[in-house]
């Protein structure tokens, strides 16, 4: 938790240019890959999936956590679940949330322990995950080498578009 971030008992204002990156944070835990998972996470580091994202921790106090996330255009986010309920809002640009298309203003709630996965529309999209929690786990729950393969793929196919890539507009 960062030091600034300590006291509930004070009006505060956090700035997103003071925000620091998630694993810089340190308010999430990924759990133990399997073989499997780990070298499928190396081929996916390798074919440029860290220049597909750009998340955030806006807030981490005691009893609150919130974070932005922009996964761009693509961005093969694989299948996990978390030990903590969190409530996203898509503030910008669009997911695929298996069967639904989820827009800017649109809310969705993944309980503790739930699987889950999206994938991001064609202008990427911007999220906001609040959290009633400073600390989290990120349960991979990916499986198969095929899953691995085909977002090595997609990540190799976009990392340059990736790179240049601009945050999806506001509608009006």
């Amino acid at each position: 938790m960062s030091e600034n971030h300590s006291d509930v008992s004070k009006f505060q204002i956090f700035r997103a240019s003071d925000a620091k990156e998630l694993m810089e944070e340190g308010c999430m835990t990924v759990e133990p890959f399997t073989p499997t998972q780990r070298e499928g996470m190396n081929k996916l580091v390798a074919a440029g999936f860290m220049e597909g994202d750009e998340v955030k921790v806006l807030v981490n106090i005691p009893g609150f956590s919130l974070t932005h996330v922009w996964f761009k255009k693509d961005y093969p986010l694989p299948l996990h679940c978390h030990d903590a309920d969190c409530l996203y809002y898509v503030i910008a640009g669009s997911i695929k949330l298996g069967t639904e298309i989820l827009g800017e203003r649109d809310s969705f709630f993944i309980p503790t322990g739930v699987p889950y996965t999206y994938r991001p529309g064609p202008d990427g999209a911007e999220i906001l995950e609040f959290r009633h929690a400073t600390h989290f786990s990120f349960i991979n729950m990916a499986k198969g080498a095929a899953f691995w393969d085909k977002a090595a793929e997609v990540a190799a196919n976009s990392r340059a578009e990736w790179k240049t890539a601009a945050r999806p507009k506001l509608n009006a």
